[in-house]
């Protein structure tokens, strides 16, 4: 369930998660899985010590990623804030933005770029003034998709 909820499974990624088994227990099944080629183990995200494992799929698609230019599609995403994909605070940067009905954080290309909290826009990155305009009216649409399309795609 978590390998398909994120695609990339690591120990800090799950201090979110409620009623899990100890990570102990749970590295013990995902070696079981790599051991029988379900899953991969390795070091996937920069910045996060200790074991992670992921999806084949996620893996090439983070391949995939790395080698496009910065900004290549600039494709934006709005997220609800209760959607599980909403890590701003946890293993992103920036505040954490609550998990409460309609707040909103806006990506692009995989990367948080502003919220929106109680009806107030909040940035997480700098942006021009004609990107900022496009990224408020992301946030105010009541489009709301997942970041996770995007590799299952």
């Amino acid at each position: 369930m978590l390998l398909r909820r994120y695609g990339v499974v690591f120990r800090d990624l799950l201090l979110r998660e409620t009623n899990l088994p100890r990570w102990r227990e749970l590295q013990i099944g995902y070696r079981r899985l790599e051991d029988r080629g379900e899953v991969r183990g390795g070091r996937f995200v920069d910045g996060f010590l200790g074991e992670q494992f992921a999806l084949p799929v996620a893996v090439e698609s983070l391949r995939a990623q790395r080698k496009l230019p910065p900004n290549a599609n600039s494709e934006r995403v709005t997220i609800a804030a209760a959607d599980p994909l909403n890590l701003v605070g946890v293993i992103a940067p920036g505040t954490k933005v609550p998990a409460l009905l309609n707040n909103r954080v806006l990506y692009r290309d995989g990367v948080a770029i502003a919220a929106l909290i109680a009806g107030e826009i909040q940035w997480i990155e700098n942006l021009a003034p004609a990107e900022a305009r496009a990224a408020e009216n992301a946030l105010v649409k009541r489009q709301i998709g997942s970041p996770l399309l995007a590799y299952l795609r």
